[in-house]
């Protein structure tokens, strides 16, 4: 038996077959991707989440929810004024799912 040291495939494994916990793993595991992005995107071009917030017109606190993993209100036209501000472009992408 081989080892694993990834969390979300251990998970997955000790909760195969009920597809409500798997719902909810991914659903967080695309939060925490979201929130990641929105991080990353904004320290690379050398901003706070005050001056972020300024450029789309939100107030910072909605920048650090944003950037919360745990935070699941993620909407496609506040990622597009994100990626715009930033000077980017938001891709999505529907992927089969790997068994």
């Amino acid at each position: 038996m081989t080892k694993n040291s990834d969390a979300i495939k251990i998970i997955e494994k000790m909760n195969d077959g009920d597809s409500e916990i798997q719902e909810m793993i991914a659903v967080a595991s695309i939060n925490a991707t979201v929130a990641q992005l929105i991080y990353e995107a904004r320290t690379k071009a050398g901003l706070t989440q005050k001056e972020l917030a300024d450029l789309i017109g939100t107030k910072q606190p909605v920048i650090a929810r944003l950037e919360d993993a745990d935070y699941e209100g993620h909407s496609l036209s506040m990622l597009q004024k994100i990626a715009c501000a930033l000077n980017q472009k938001v891709e999505i992408a529907l992927k089969p799912i790997e068994k």
